[in-house]
């Protein structure tokens, strides 16, 4: 062997040698002489021979699971019950596909003894950055029970033949944000029993209602997009406390908005709720809240609908619209034209001021039953007839144009 030759072997052992000691050990890294003391070890999901084994090699005391790139078929719920825990994969290219038909979810997370303690919790899970799948006969995509500061960002869930993500009694602050949750055979996003709930920046569309929260309080609902779901867009039943602000919900085949079941104490601001097919916003069974600054346009039937079982309602600052352009011309067909006004039907103790009404189809405001103490006071209405004037209550200072403007 020449001089040459055996001086390049010796650099590059030594090279080898260098790149043993300085990096991290990815299957022997809590061997490693050098590890921050304390630190736990992450489980790389691609040494391990299934998904369900990688999460069965993380540390009792939680861990952090890293998903490589990869399509992932699995036919039998993945199963998280250790607190502490990161699941992160790489974004969508991180696929986990569920392929049971059987109604099974594609991942469960709940504490180990739940079946023994139905009060048993799990803490501190964290979700994020890849993608779950199933199909029409699959189960949830996301079924998470019992899980406290459960979070979960970044994360794509579509197709599943259940919810996308469901989550009951995950009752400490849970967070959803900034996840794309579509074309589910169920609701996009069912919470049950939470407190202290964020859903933010997130996307639905095509699932069959896109948001549920029942039994619940505090839900704070901000910079979602949804559209084109098959029944409604977000649905809240026995729940106070709540705000829904900043949100896009458009084409739903039901109704935009529903408040039902003993609601009290929830604002619905600025949000744009258009084209809704059934309904915008549509106030069943609540009390005590406020529906202020939206943007109601081409709804069909009813923009606002305060029920006999509804009451103490605010309404202020909204605008009730058509798609008017200016200069006497509209937007939308004839045949796609209806926009909606406000409903009041039985209801009492309401204020409705500083709205405007403009080119609806239907009245500004329609009585289908007798109403009382309402204020009808400082709103605008152009090129629409109303009911106002029968209501029993105040009626003042409000700005009547039948022509357009």
């Amino acid at each position: 062997m020449s001089r040459f030759a055996v001086i390049m072997v010796c650099f590059t052992l030594g090279v080898l040698a260098w790149l043993t000691n300085e990096l991290p050990d990815k299957t022997n890294a809590a061997k490693n002489p050098n590890t921050l003391p304390g630190a736990r070890p992450v489980i790389y999901a691609e040494l391990y021979p299934s998904l369900q084994a990688a999460i069965d090699a993380l540390p009792a005391e939680g861990g952090v699971l890293q998903l490589p790139p990869g399509n992932f078929e699995i036919s039998e719920p993945l199963v998280l019950n250790l607190e502490d825990v990161h699941v992160e994969g790489v974004g969508t290219a991180s696929h986990i596909h569920n392929t049971n038909t059987e109604g099974k979810p594609a991942l469960i997370v709940q504490p180990k003894d739940l079946d023994q303690d139905p009060k048993a919790m799990q803490w501190r899970v964290m979700l994020s950055n890849f993608r779950i799948t199933g199909n029409e006969k699959s189960g949830h995509g996301i079924a998470a029970r019992n899980v406290n500061e459960i979070f979960i960002q970044g994360v794509t869930v579509s197709n599943n033949g259940g919810d996308g993500i469901y989550c009951e009694y995950c009752y400490e602050d849970p967070r959803i944000s900034d996840c794309l949750i579509t074309y589910n055979k169920g609701t996009g996003l069912n919470l049950i029993k939470g407190h202290d709930i964020v859903v933010s920046s997130n996307q639905f569309e095509e699932n069959q209602d896109a948001v549920r929260c029942i039994d619940g309080y505090n839900l704070c609902m901000t910079g979602n997009c949804l559209d084109d779901h098959l029944g409604n867009g977000v649905v809240i039943e026995y729940t106070y406390g709540s705000v829904l602000s900043g949100n896009m919900i458009e084409e739903c085949q039901g109704t935009a908005v529903i408040l039902d079941r003993d609601c009290y104490g929830i604002t619905i601001s600025s949000n744009v709720i258009a084209h809704n097919f059934s309904g915008g916003v549509d106030l069943r069974d609540a009390h005590g809240s406020t529906v202020s600054a939206n943007t109601f346009t081409i709804v069909k039937k009813s923009a606002l609908r305060i029920g006999p079982n509804s009451g103490r309602i605010t309404v202020t600052g909204n605008n009730f619209s058509n798609s008017f352009l200016g200069d006497g011309s509209i937007r939308r067909q004839k045949n796609d034209e209806e926009a909606g006004g406000l409903v009041l039907e039985g209801t009492s103790d309401v204020t409705i001021t500083g709205n405007v009404f403009s080119g609806l189809t239907t009245k500004a405001v329609t009585e289908l039953a007798p109403s009382e103490r309402v204020v009808f006071s400082s709103n605008v209405l152009t090129e629409v007839e109303s009911d106002h004037g029968q209501v029993s209550g105040v009626v003042a200072n409000n700005i009547v144009a039948l022509e357009s403007q």
